[in-house]
């Protein structure tokens, strides 16, 4: 190279160039040669090593090439190889221009920098690929943490250029960086309350991704699709997408119907109001009569001494009947109980549990067990309340 360059710049002399001139010209040809030369390089070695690895992707898709390709990781790797070329074979072009060289070989470092934290990006993101394939991926989120590292790799790479480029040490600069502490907490804040509302919600199982939450303003209403480190993605049941903070969740309260999915059943909590003037106590006819119409009334035997009411009776048919149906959970509660009097009437709570908890095929079972057990007052000689003016 000194040899060219030289030879070069006698020829200018000669022809009665200025020699200043000509050192900068000939280094200048010089350092276009080197740089076509490593972007050659660079060329040859994605040709090389790049499509070989698509090659024996396509033979033999394994998990970790087909994401190390997905990711990128080698192309950026192989990045690093023309900025390492450049970087040692500059001084033979800029002889006589160290200031210049000096700038060039410090463009060369923090290019090498920058392609080495793009590779390392690219591991992050095969590493979160690798755990989302997992089953046990939606019970502990990694995005969250994979961006706060992801973060972190170009931080410290910035650091790393900003201390070539000035030539100062980067321990330097991180330490003057803990007097400007409250600003970086500051510009940084989201991200930092997201990263330890993150911990809190994946360490304490507060929030899985495919959770059914709502939130008590009704700001979402829906299923969790996404946990990341400044944002949880909701699909509500109206098809639109909300997005909370996950300190507003941890700082917050929400409710979590995670709880019924992983259960037997799914809550059925309503009233049957009653008009009550149709209260009375049954008569030995009214209790062959019901005997007779209603079939699971058929071995109903009041206790000694006891005179039951319509209402006792009906009570006891709701549960019985309840009992009879596959779709209800005997073992949960089934409770069926008279709740204090209202001016809307008496009121009959029933409490019970669905085994069925898709919301279609559970509207659709608690609507057909009411609608029968509306008709049935009749039966009782009973009367639903109906308010009128």
């Amino acid at each position: 190279m000194t040899t060219l360059g030289g030879w070069m710049n006698k020829i200018l002399v000669g022809w009665g160039v200025d020699p200043k001139f000509a050192n900068t010209f000939d280094e200048t040809i010089i350092a276009v040669l080197i740089i076509a030369m490593a972007i050659g390089l660079d060329y040859l070695c994605q040709a090389i090593f790049v499509g070989g690895m698509k090659h024996y992707t396509k033979r033999s898709p394994h998990r970790w090439n087909t994401l190390l390709m997905k990711r990128k990781v080698v192309p950026h790797l192989i990045h690093t190889l023309p900025g390492i070329l450049i970087y040692f074979l500059l001084p033979y072009a800029f002889v006589h221009g160290l200031e210049v060289l000096d700038l060039a070989q410090k463009v060369c470092a923090v290019y090498i920098v920058a392609a080495l934290a793009f590779a390392t990006n690219g591991l992050l993101l095969v590493f979160l690929d690798f755990q989302n394939q997992k089953d046990t991926s939606k019970n502990h989120p990694m995005k969250g943490f994979i961006q706060v590292l992801q973060v972190l790799v170009f931080f410290v790479a910035a650091i790393f250029a900003v201390s070539i480029l000035i030539d100062k040490s980067p321990a330097t600069l991180f330490a003057g960086l803990g007097a400007s502490a409250a600003v970086l907490m500051l510009v940084f804040k989201d991200s930092i309350l997201g990263f330890v509302a993150g911990i809190q919600l994946s360490a304490n199982e507060m929030l899985r991704i495919g959770d059914w939450i709502a939130l008590p303003n009704g700001g979402a209403n829906g299923i969790v699709k996404e946990i990341t480190l400044n944002t949880v993605k909701i699909q509500n049941w109206d098809n639109t997408i909300s997005t909370i903070p996950p300190y507003t969740l941890v700082n917050g309260s929400f409710q979590n119907w995670r709880g019924m999915q992983e259960s037997g059943g799914r809550r059925v909590d309503k009233n049957i109001y009653l008009d009550m003037t149709t209260l009375k106590f049954c008569t030995p006819e009214m209790l062959d009569a019901i005997r007779k119409e209603v079939p699971l009334m058929a071995d109903y035997q009041p206790a000694e001494g006891e005179v039951p009411t319509n209402a006792q009776l009906y009570r006891v048919y709701i549960e019985r009947y309840l009992c009879s149906l596959p779709v209800v959970n005997q073992d949960l509660d089934l409770i069926i109980s008279q709740k204090e009097m209202t001016t809307y009437g008496v009121p009959i709570q029933v409490y019970f549990f669905s085994r069925n908890k898709v919301w279609k095929e559970y509207e659709r079972i608690q609507s057909d067990i009411f609608d029968h057990l509306l008709v049935m007052v009749q039966k009782f000689d009973l009367k639903l309340y109906q308010y009128s003016d």
